[in-house]
C-alpha cells in the first residue's frame, strides 16, 4: 500500500516503490498517473508506447510479474509492490534476445510501433510453452494490434524463436534459407 503524501496545495500524491527490469524505483506520483506514463516520462523507459490509451491496441504491454498487462490501463499507485518487465529489460545484456533477433531476421518489424509489446507478449508466451502452434502465437498476440500489414512475419519470427523450423521466404515466396 502506498503512503500518501500531502503537498502544500492540500493534493494528495502517493509514494509508491515499483521494480523495473531488476531495477527498484521509489517516486511520488498523483492518483490518476497512468503506469504507460510514469514508466515514459518518470523513468524516461520510452519503448513502452502510448497508443489507444484505451487497451485495445497493446502498444503500451509490460510484463508484470512475468504476464503481460496493458500499462495504459494501469495507475502506477496500483503498481506499487509489484515487478515490471519493459522492452529495455528483454535484452539486458548487449546481446539482443532470440525473440528480437528472430523479428529483424523475418522482417517482423514494420514500423516498429507495435514491437516493444509484441516481443513481450511473445516472451511471456515462450516462457509458460516453450513449443506453441501457430494458433497458440496467434492468440497470445491477439491484444497487440499490428497497422502496417500483417502478423504473418510476426507469427514465423515467433515460431521461429521457439526453435520450430520456418522457412524463410522471398517477396515471391521463395525459399531463402541456405
Amino acid at each position: 500500500m502506498s503512503n500518501v503524501v500531502i503537498d502544500k496545495q492540500g493534493r494528495k500524491n502517493y509514494l509508491i516503490t515499483i521494480k523495473v527490469n531488476g531495477d527498484e524505483y521509489t517516486r511520488l506520483v498523483k492518483a490518476n498517473t497512468l503506469l504507460v506514463n510514469f514508466l515514459r516520462d518518470d523513468l524516461d523507459l520510452t519503448g513502452t508506447k502510448r497508443g489507444c490509451e484505451l487497451g485495445d491496441c497493446g502498444s503500451c504491454t509490460v510484463l508484470k510479474n512475468g504476464k503481460p498487462v496493458n500499462s495504459c490501463l494501469l495507475l502506477a499507485v496500483e503498481a506499487d509492490g509489484q515487478e515490471f518487465t519493459t522492452i529495455e529489460g528483454v535484452a539486458s545484456t548487449n546481446k539482443l534476445d532470440i525473440v528480437q533477433e528472430k523479428f529483424i531476421e523475418y522482417g517482423a518489424f514494420q514500423c516498429g510501433y507495435c514491437a516493444p509489446g509484441m516481443i513481450l507478449s511473445a516472451k511471456a508466451l515462450l516462457t509458460r510453452n516453450p513449443k506453441p502452434t501457430e494458433h497458440e502465437v496467434r492468440e497470445a498476440i491477439a491484444g497487440n494490434l499490428c497497422r502496417c500489414t500483417g502478423y504473418v512475419n510476426i507469427v514465423k519470427a515467433i515460431l521461429a524463436a521457439s526453435g520450430q523450423d520456418v522457412p524463410l521466404l522471398d517477396n515471391k515466396g521463395v525459399s531463402i534459407d541456405e
